[in-house]
């Protein structure tokens, strides 16, 4: 990596900072002033910034307890961000994998790796989303079929992918759906004249969310499931 880039990855320095960095002989790789930001920095080589040692962060993947009352977007609202839950660095480099609502609450990803985000909220590749809903009434008895044979939303013409209803409770359902629609679950259920009252994701892909972990809580993801949400197959449910 060029050393110029290298700076500007692994600590606050902008472009024109760490020219000027450069420039005032601030920067050491292994010991020896280096001015030219074309350097090559190669692994294993000690980069310094007057004294310090920086190091590039690597690509991070991260699983959150999203607890209501906080927003995905990372747009100015009267909510407060989720990555305002984060205690890493750079939090400004990172994004969620897709979005919950505010007041829906439990498992969302975490990521600097637009192509390990793509990989899974692309609607080719059919990725799981499990939810448990809470509901307002009862479901009618025909629910599951109607699920499985896509629902139209209002506004829309064209049916929703088949999706998988579990009954749990007489106002409590789990629902696996594949897309990501604008509030796609409730507008489902509300589809069958039902009102969703609470929202919790319980699952993406093959990972589930960590039981260890209380809401606003977070951990990064292990290597095994990283590797499973980014194989995630484009004809599962």
């Amino acid at each position: 990596m060029r050393l110029d880039k290298y700076l500007c990855e692994s600590s606050d320095l902008t472009r024109s900072l760490a020219r000027s960095a450069l420039a005032g002989g601030e920067i050491t790789v292994n010991g020896e002033v280096v001015k030219r930001g074309t350097f090559v920095v190669q692994e294993g080589d000690q980069v310094q910034w007057d004294g310090e040692t920086l190091e590039v962060i690597g690509l991070r993947y991260i699983m959150l307890n999203k607890p209501a009352g906080y927003e995905c977007s990372l747009k100015n609202s009267q909510h407060l961000p989720v990555m305002d839950l984060l205690n890493v660095d750079k939090r400004d480099r990172l994004h969620t994998v897709g979005r919950l609502d505010v007041d829906t609450t439990g498992l969302i990803l975490i990521t600097d790796d637009g192509q390990w985000t793509h990989r899974i909220i692309s609607p080719r590749h059919r990725c799981d989303k499990v939810y448990l809903a809470t509901l307002a009434e009862p479901l009618p008895d025909d629910a599951e079929a109607r699920f499985a044979a896509g629902i139209v939303l209002e506004g829309e013409d064209k049916a929703t992918l088949p999706a998988v209803l579990e009954r749990v409770g007489t106002h409590q359902a789990r629902l696996t759906i594949q897309e990501g629609k604008y509030h796609q679950v409730k507008r489902m259920f509300a589809a069958l004249g039902n009102l969703v009252t609470a929202l919790h994701r319980e699952r993406i892909g093959p990972v589930a969310l960590d039981e260890d972990l209380q809401p606003g809580e977070s951990r990064y993801l292990t290597p095994v499931e990283v590797s499973a949400l980014a194989q995630t197959d484009e004809a599962s449910v």
